[in-house]
C-alpha cells in the first residue's frame, strides 16, 4: 500500500565522474550535495573510469556528511536509502551499491536500487509541479543519448532509441579536441559557437534519411558528424586555409541539436504526446534548449527542463526516485542486486524483493 506520510530518502550516485548525495522528503529537495572529479580528468581529455572510482571512494563520506548538514537530518532520520544500480561505469558505479549496501544494512533501512537514466525523469518532481503523464523524455548526457515514452515514472518507460555509437555528450568533448578546446567539451563549444555562423558549414544528420527511418527512427549517431568535421578541418590546414573555430563549433552544434529536437518532437507527434521532458548535463547548452522551446512551440508541444542543478547526474534524482517507490507501495530492493553498467532503462528498479512496504 502507498505510504501515509512523505518518505525521507538518501540517494547516492556514483554512475561516472560526481559523487551525487541527494536527500529529499518526498518531492521537496532537503540537500543536492555534488563532488565532482572533472579536474581530474580534464589533463586526459576525458572521464578515466579508475580515477573515477578512486574519487568516488574518496568524496563519498564527506559528501554524505555535508548532505546531512545541510538537510538538517540525521542518518537514524532516514525512511530509506537508495543508489543507482545502473547504467554506468562499472567500477564507479560498485563504489556507490557497496556504500549504499553498507548504509541501508546498519540503519536496518530498506534499500531501493534504481535506474539512473529514470532518475533523470525524476528530477523534473523536485521542481514543485505536477508531472503529467504519458510524456516524451530526451536524456542527453556525456554517456547517454535516450528517447524515451514515459507512461509512468515507477512501472513504465519505454525505450524509443538510443545512440548507436558516440552519446552526444561525447561528441562534444572530440570535436572540443579537434579544434583545440579544453575538457569538458561541451561549455567550450558553445562559448565558441557564440561568435560564430551555424549555417557556414553543412554538416551531416546521423540517421535522419528517408533510408534510416524505418529502423532507426529514434535512434542516434554522431560517429559520422565527428568524422565529417574531422576531415573539414584536416582539408582546410593541409591546404593552408584558415579555420575559423567559431563557424565550425557552431555548425557542428547546429548539426546535434537539429537532429535531437527533430527526433524528439518527431516522437511526441507520432504516439500523440504534447509533452516533452528535458534532462542530462548537455541540457546545459544554451542552443539546444532555446531549439528545443521555439520548435516545440510551433508544435503545440509543451517543455519542461529541470533546473540546471537537477540535470546533470546527482544524488537528489536518485532519492526523488526511490521517494516515489516508497509513495507508491512498491517493495525494497533486496541485497541480491550489483553494478550493471549496461542496465536497460526499462528495469526502473532492481532486485525488487516480493514484500510490499509502506510508512505509517
Amino acid at each position: 500500500m502507498a505510504s501515509t506520510r512523505e518518505p525521507l530518502v538518501l540517494g547516492i550516485e556514483t554512475s561516472c565522474d560526481e559523487t551525487g548525495i541527494g536527500i529529499v522528503r518526498g518531492r521537496t529537495l532537503l540537500s543536492n550535495t555534488i563532488a565532482s572529479s572533472m579536474d581530474e580528468h580534464a589533463r586526459y581529455g576525458g572521464v578515466v573510469p579508475e580515477v573515477a572510482a578512486r574519487a568516488h571512494l574518496e568524496a563519498l563520506q564527506p559528501a554524505i556528511e555535508a548532505a546531512l548538514t545541510e538537510a538538517e537530518v540525521s542518518l537514524a532520520d532516514l525512511d530509506a536509502v537508495a543508489v543507482t544500480s545502473g547504467p554506468g561505469l562499472a567500477g564507479a558505479l560498485m563504489v556507490g551499491v557497496g556504500a549504499a549496501k553498507a548504509l541501508a544494512v546498519s540503519l536496518d533501512k530498506p534499500l531501493y536500487a534504481v535506474n539512473h537514466l529514470v532518475g533523470h525523469i525524476a528530477a523534473d518532481i523536485l521542481t514543485g509541479d505536477e508531472v503529467e503523464y504519458p510524456t516524451v523524455a530526451l536524456l542527453v548526457s556525456g554517456g547517454h543519448t535516450s528517447l524515451l515514452l514515459v507512461r509512468d515514472l515507477v512501472s513504465d518507460v519505454e525505450l524509443l532509441g538510443e545512440t548507436m555509437d558516440d552519446a552526444a555528450g561525447e561528441a562534444f568533448d572530440k570535436i572540443a579536441r579537434i579544434l583545440g578546446l579544453p575538457y569538458p567539451g561541451g561549455p567550450e563549444i558553445d562559448k565558441a559557437a557564440a561568435d560564430g555562423d551555424p549555417t557556414a558549414i553543412r554538416f551531416p544528420r546521423g540517421l535522419s534519411r528517408a533510408s534510416d527511418m524505418a529502423e532507426h527512427r529514434y535512434d542516434f549517431s554522431f560517429s559520422g558528424l565527428k568524422t565529417a568535421v574531422a576531415r573539414w578541418v584536416e582539408q582546410r590546414e593541409a591546404a593552408v586555409e584558415p579555420v575559423s573555430v567559431p563557424d565550425v563549433a557552431a555548425s557542428f552544434r547546429e548539426a546535434v541539436v537539429d537532429v535531437l529536437v527533430t527526433k524528439a518532437l518527431d516522437a511526441c507527434a507520432r504516439h500523440g504526446v504534447p509533452r516533452l521532458l528535458l534532462g542530462g548535463g548537455v541540457i546545459a547548452n544554451r542552443r539546444l534548449r532555446e531549439v528545443a522551446l521555439e520548435r516545440a512551440e510551433a508544435a503545440g508541444v509543451a517543455v519542461r527542463i529541470p533546473p540546471l542543478s537537477l540535470c546533470t547526474d546527482n544524488g537528489a534524482m536518485i532519492a526523488a526516485l526511490a521517494a516515489e517507490l516508497v509513495r507508491t507501495g512498491r517493495p525494497a530492493s533486496t541485497l541480491a542486486f550489483g553494478a550493471d553498467s549496461t542496465l536497460p532503462v526499462t528495469e526502473i528498479q532492481v532486485a525488487a524483493s516480493s514484500e510490499a512496504v509502506g510508512l505509517t
